[in-house]
């Protein structure tokens, strides 16, 4: 058994007196885990840092082996995730949710694409929360679980929609929601792709769908927490405003 792809480095972990176990997140294969001969060597140690970009060869001799990997460095993001608290936090947050939600050897195109673009962001501090907020979203619906912003779920309305049901994740307006208004969830409208966003709207925005990513796709996985990443990503941001 053999495929080759490009992916992005979710983490490593040493194996034994010189290989490491890595997993990785690729466009046709989807979350994968292998063996590095040879990866706590200087030569190659270096390469497997989380998010790297990376050339990969898997080879098995059996499908549902784990096998081997064979790895290529396309671009490391190691320096820019080091230069600041921030980057950091976000880096590990993304590779944390991927590596916990994903199911194993399943492709998630879609997603794939948007995690590039996200971790190609690194650095850029001004634009990237959001961008990660948006990220968040997409992960939610990739694996079933995505928001219905498009109309209140009292009302029909499409205007003044201020609140996402805890329950449906679907919007609520501000006339639908009612005596219930305190029971709900916030819906800045930066979550509908409205306006540039504030940080105070990212702010909300992680409160929502930090609570769907909690009780809806992690209870799913056998009520498994949330990995701390990403609760350390939200508390880094916090500290930043």
């Amino acid at each position: 058994m053999e495929w080759r792809d490009q992916g992005i480095l979710l983490s490593s972990r040493r194996h034994g007196e010189t290989s490491a176990i890595i997993e990785v997140f690729t466009p046709s294969q989807g979350r994968h885990a292998g063996i590095v001969r040879g990866g706590t060597s200087r030569k190659i140690a270096p390469i497997l840092q989380p998010g790297a970009q990376l050339d990969l060869t898997w080879r098995a001799r059996l499908e549902d082996h784990i096998g081997a990997f064979n790895v290529e460095p396309v671009r490391s993001r190691a320096a820019i995730a080091m230069g600041g608290r921030l980057s950091l936090a976000g880096l590990n947050a993304v590779t944390a949710l991927i590596s916990f939600s994903l199911p194993e050897r399943e492709a998630h195109l879609p997603l794939y694409s948007r995690t590039e673009a996200l971790l190609d962001l690194l650095g850029q501090d001004e634009v990237w929360p959001l961008a990660y907020l948006q990220w968040e979203l997409s992960l939610l619906s990739e694996l079933g679980y995505g928001l219905d912003l498009s109309e209140c779920a009292v009302t029909g309305a499409t205007d003044d929609l201020i609140y996402v049901s805890p329950k449906s994740g679907r919007a609520v307006s501000r006339e639908g929601a009612g005596e219930w208004a305190d029971r709900l969830l916030p819906l800045p409208d930066v979550m509908r792709g409205i306006g540039a966003g504030d940080d105070e709207e990212i702010v909300l925005g992680f409160k929502t769908t930090g609570y769907f990513l909690e009780t809806h796709l992690a209870a799913d996985l056998g009520s498994k927490p949330l990995p701390e990443a990403r609760a350390r990503y939200i508390e880094a941001f916090n500290r930043s405003l």
